[in-house]
């Protein structure tokens, strides 16, 4: 794999299996001209990026080791020098909150969360020397009660805080932080493991509810993954302003995209209320109450 070529930015992508936003981001930065460096468990899922002529590495983020060695070669690529690492490897975790396993519960959070302070840990060498940008992939669930999303939401919620203190934190070594706030993408999300309800759960009068709840990212108002990756790219390769201009003429450090991001970012501004309102009609929750009602009305004609 040859390096960039002189004055060229890199970019190095977790998360980039085929179908996926990490996949869709590779695609547009390398149309905007930068130097892309696609990472996934199994390179050879990634032949079609290396076709085009990007670098694809072997990385498992949950890792030390795998994170160390990725580290040594992308500093062989690019001189020790990275100019965005997009944080975007993650999985999803669908579940009642009373139904959880807690080490399913670890798992995501490993892969959600700790995998982005160990790849800012490994990279911050390669980011300061280049004075480079960190891009997140939290979610709209970080703010927003996603029935039966308990620990997804959580986890995406410590990304945002995370992010929110090391923008603080990196500031006088010239690093900038950006978190995405992520809508509804099509991604890869659907086709990951679903978790089934155990027998004596107290949603299973609602497992019907449950079961489309955990395709509901890809169902509602769902932007497609390349219109995704070009707001994004395209925001994110914005010139830097004066904090108080940077949300409306440069790049922001909250990038809130993909479907139902206005409406929930609107809800934020209105308060709880106003989340609990929406969510409620979202994940069917009137549907859900008349249906346990009636489970309750029929145990005591028994």
């Amino acid at each position: 794999m040859s390096g960039p070529k002189p004055g060229q930015k890199t970019v190095l992508i977790t998360g980039c299996t085929p179908g996926g936003i990490g996949h869709g981001l590779c695609l547009e930065y390398h149309r905007q001209g930068l130097y892309v460096i696609a990472t996934a468990r199994r390179p050879e899922v990634m032949a079609e990026l290396a076709a085009l002529g990007m670098s694809t590495l072997a990385l498992d983020v949950t890792d030390a080791e795998s994170i160390k060695t990725c580290h040594a070669e992308v500093a062989k690529l690019t001189g020790g020098k990275l100019d965005i690492l997009v944080n975007n490897a993650g999985r999803t975790h669908t579940h009642p909150a009373t139904d959880i396993s807690l080490p399913a519960v670890r798992q995501t959070f490993e892969t959600n969360v700790f995998s982005i302070m160990a790849m800012v840990q490994a990279f911050v060498d390669q980011l300061i020397a280049a004075k480079g940008l960190i891009i997140n992939i939290s979610s709209l669930s970080s703010v927003t009660a996603y029935v039966f999303g308990s620990v997804y939401c959580a986890s995406k919620a410590a990304v945002a805080a995370y992010s929110r203190t090391l923008r603080l934190e990196l500031a006088p070594f010239g690093v900038r932080v950006m978190v995405s706030m992520t809508g509804t993408v099509k991604s890869n999300t659907a086709s990951q493991s679903a978790r089934p309800l155990p027998e004596n759960s107290l949603y299973k009068p609602v497992q019907h509810i449950f079961e489309w709840r955990q395709v509901f990212s890809q169902n509602d108002s769902t932007f497609p993954t390349e219109v995704f990756a070009k707001g994004l790219v395209k925001n994110s390769l914005l010139p830097e302003r004066p904090l108080f201009l940077r949300s409306w003429f440069g790049r922001p450090d909250w990038f809130w995209y993909g479907g139902l991001a206005s409406l929930t970012w609107f809800g934020t501004c209105m308060g709880e209320w106003m989340i609990d309102t929406v969510c409620s009609q979202k994940f069917r929750l009137n549907e859900m109450m008349k249906i346990f009602q009636q489970d309750q009305q029929q145990k005591k004609l028994k």
